[in-house]
């Protein structure tokens, strides 16, 4: 099982899959070559919406590590703001309890609210890039589990076509197969149409 869950897959089994429809196909049955060419097909198709599966996977991760990043960066940025905060109110103070040191004690002052204020906007716009990273790092984490569920079809749909072949010539598999291809093909098409 790989980290997500899902089971992992050999890099091979495409390529089995069509390599046995192929032995299949030299029977010389047409019927048995239809199917033969659909397991391959299914194969294919698989094989890429698995791989797209993966990208996905760590584009949710890749997204939402980068959103803690920049939440700490932000909780950074204001704890730094709330040192030049209090620095500001201690020469203000300062500046009212001393008027020998008022003018000094308010250019201070002035100096940390122009700080303050400053890293007050850098951790507010932080703050705005964490939701953006944790929104694209759901809809990448939505795409996936799309994905999981059109590889899971037309794996089974694969599955389903071996029916075909062992039953000598049962059509029913051969079209469910068919129809379990088409519902992951939609399903994966899904994943980047709906968001």
């Amino acid at each position: 099982m790989s980290d997500d869950g899902s089971p992992d897959e050999s890099p091979l089994e495409h390529h089995e899959h069509t390599e046995h429809a192929e032995h299949a196909a030299h029977t010389g049955d047409p019927f048995i070559i239809k199917v033969s060419a659909t397991i391959a097909i299914l194969a294919v198709i698989a094989a890429g919406i698995s791989s797209l599966e993966t990208v996905e996977s760590g584009a949710a991760t890749e997204a939402l590590s980068q959103a803690n990043l920049n939440q700490n960066r932000a909780t950074d940025g204001w704890s730094h703001y709330q040192a030049e905060r209090l620095k500001k109110t201690m020469y203000d103070v300062l500046a009212l309890q001393s008027p020998d040191k008022a003018q000094a004690a308010q250019t201070q002052s002035r100096h940390y609210d122009e700080t303050s204020r400053t890293l007050q906007a850098e951790a507010q716009k932080l703050e705005g890039t964490v939701e953006e990273n944790e929104k694209d790092s759901a809809t990448h984490e939505a795409r996936h589990h799309r994905l999981t569920i059109a590889a899971t079809l037309l794996h089974v749909g694969i599955a389903v076509s071996t029916i075909a072949i062992i039953a000598k010539g049962q059509r029913w598999p051969w079209y469910a197969a068919i129809a379990l291809g088409y519902a992951g093909a939609v399903a994966a098409l899904s994943a980047y149409v709906i968001h």
